[in-house]
């Protein structure tokens, strides 16, 4: 019996001391477990440049404490990154009218471009015009208003001995890149491109000086007529000033073998831009143009005050892009281009088409809202935008679309960031007639902020005079959230690159709407503007 005991005792201490052995390597075990977890999370931080003792849950407590790492990195960027490609200034002669805006400079004008009578009639009637109107004053943007007795309306770089026209001979003539270009300089057209080949197709697409001289019936019968010389405060002053801009037409049953472009530069510092484009598309025609725009720095406000007139015939399209970086103005919101554009389509004949597809990121002041007017049987407008601004900026952009025409279609998609201090607004209009049955609207505007304080704003404007259209608006305003921008640097992805990849998301509708030629420019171009490498 003694012997049984032992035996048990025995037993029990061997499974004791077997337990104290499997306790010692478990623990053995759970230790080397975090030694190398150690040793992995060190080289996973230092892959990713973090310090070897900035642990990931201290990294999400610095970047959701008020973002206060984040936000001073981005101040540090911008002070650093505040740069604008397009600033150097262009020192060529030029030959310039005298200041201010009189009758005696709108014949100086007239002669200069060998103008027939019923232009300068035309200047004449629209200067009448605007001495009667008020500076508008309806838009929430307060800004320093233009005197314009200290404004040059004309100035002309002489042509010999210029390197524009050099430039523009080495960089379209060839026929690859399928696109025809003219290029303005202050108020006058330096150069146009293709004319040749697109006269053997039956297309018109030259400077307006040279068109009106050329074409004096088709620019007098058109000139004017979908954007009047009274519409508006500054069409009015256009009207009475224009020097330049670009005439396109396109014949019937033709699609236009080149993509159309006119590039705009404002080289003076006290000259003001006021160029015309007219384009009409006959019946069964399609064309594409595309328009950019820039200007070197200057401590003034610079005035661009444009008129875009398109018109569209039966079953014809007309698809037009615009890439608009003028200068936007200091940190301090000195300088900077005031940019007030009319621009406004008529979509005559029935199953026409009429496309505005925009992305503006500079200029420290924008009012521009390109419209279309929808009188043909099954006609249709679309409208897509893309509106970033930074430091000071203020842009009021949107469209209009005017349904008159039955079973007419509209759609606008408009896409708003605003960096830093500036302010983003969106206001649209879209009007049914009581005569227009069965159309249709699609309105989406959607805004991000991405800054303390920057704003966006929302005005929809919405008319129905018949009650089988069928409209829709939906509109959201949202924040870059930090858990967002903390989920995708875990991934590996630097703070640009998750920005890119948020904001690319974000404005893709508009993206895909533009031509080809302009998809790498705009990408660039807003890459380089979310990080103040362009302004």
């Amino acid at each position: 019996m003694n012997m049984l005991v032992d035996g048990y005792i025995n037993a029990m201490i061997n499974i004791k001391y077997i337990k104290l052995v499997c306790l010692f390597f478990y623990i053995t075990f759970l230790i080397l477990c975090f030694i190398c977890s150690m040793i992995i999370t060190q080289n996973l931080l230092k892959h990713y440049n973090a310090s070897p003792s900035f642990c990931m849950i201290q990294q999400k407590k610095n970047i959701l404490n008020h973002n206060k790492n984040f936000i001073l990195f981005l101040n540090f960027l911008f002070s650093q990154k505040n740069m604008y490609n397009y600033k150097l200034k262009s020192f060529s002669e030029s030959e310039t009218l005298d200041y201010g805006i009189t009758f005696k400079i709108l014949k100086n004008i007239s002669i200069k471009n060998f103008e027939p009578a019923w232009t300068f009639q035309f200047r004449n009637k629209s200067l009448n015009y605007f001495s009667k109107m008020n500076r508008p004053a309806w838009s929430e943007c307060s800004f320093v208003v233009n005197d314009f007795s200290k404004m040059i309306f004309y100035s002309a770089i002489l042509k010999s001995k210029n390197l524009f026209k050099k430039s523009i001979d080495n960089n379209t003539t060839d026929s690859d890149t399928k696109t025809a270009v003219d290029l303005v300089v202050d108020s006058i057209s330096i150069e146009t491109s293709f004319q040749r080949e697109l006269s053997k197709h039956g297309v018109i697409f030259v400077n307006l000086s040279s068109s009106i001289k050329n074409f004096p019936d088709l620019i007098s019968n058109f000139l004017g007529g979908i954007v009047s010389n009274r519409d508006n405060y500054y069409a009015a002053l256009n009207s009475a000033v224009f020097s330049e801009g670009s005439f396109v037409y396109i014949p019937k049953n033709l699609i236009c073998p080149l993509d159309l472009s006119t590039y705009f530069r404002i080289n003076g510092n006290v000259i003001g831009q006021f160029e015309r484009t007219l384009i009409i598309a006959e019946n069964n025609s399609k064309v594409s143009y595309l328009e950019g725009c820039t200007a070197p720095f200057y401590s003034t406000n610079q005035l661009h005050a444009a008129v875009v007139e398109l018109l569209t015939f039966k079953n014809a399209i007309i698809k037009y892009s615009t890439v608009q970086n003028w200068y936007p103005g200091d940190v301090n919101g000195i300088g900077g281009i005031y940019n007030f554009v009319t621009k406004r389509g008529l979509c005559l004949g029935d199953f026409s088409k009429i496309s505005w597809t925009q992305v503006e990121t500079g200029s420290s002041l924008t009012w521009k809202y390109p419209s279309v007017i929808l009188k043909g049987l099954k006609s249709a407008g679309e409208f897509y935008s893309i509106a970033i601004t930074k430091l000071l900026q203020k842009a009021d952009t949107g469209s209009k679309m005017i349904h008159i025409g039955c079973k007419t279609s509209s759609k606008i998609v408009s896409k708003g960031l605003s960096l830093e201090n500036s302010n983003n607004c969106y206001r649209g209009l879209v009007y049914v007639h009581n005569n227009s049955k069965k159309s249709r609207n699609n309105t989406q505007c959607d805004s991000i902020l991405f800054g303390q304080s920057s704003s966006a704003n929302t005005y929809p404007y919405i008319i129905i005079k018949d009650s089988s259209a069928w409209l829709e608006h939906e509109a959201s305003v949202a924040k870059v959230e930090d858990d967002q921008l903390f989920f995708l640097q875990q991934r590996g992805l630097t703070i640009e690159e998750s920005l890119n990849l948020i904001l690319g998301g974000f404005c893709k509708d508009v993206v895909e709407e533009l031509p080809f030629e302009f998809l790498t420019e705009v990408n660039e171009l807003m890459n380089a503007t979310l990080f103040n490498k362009i302004g």
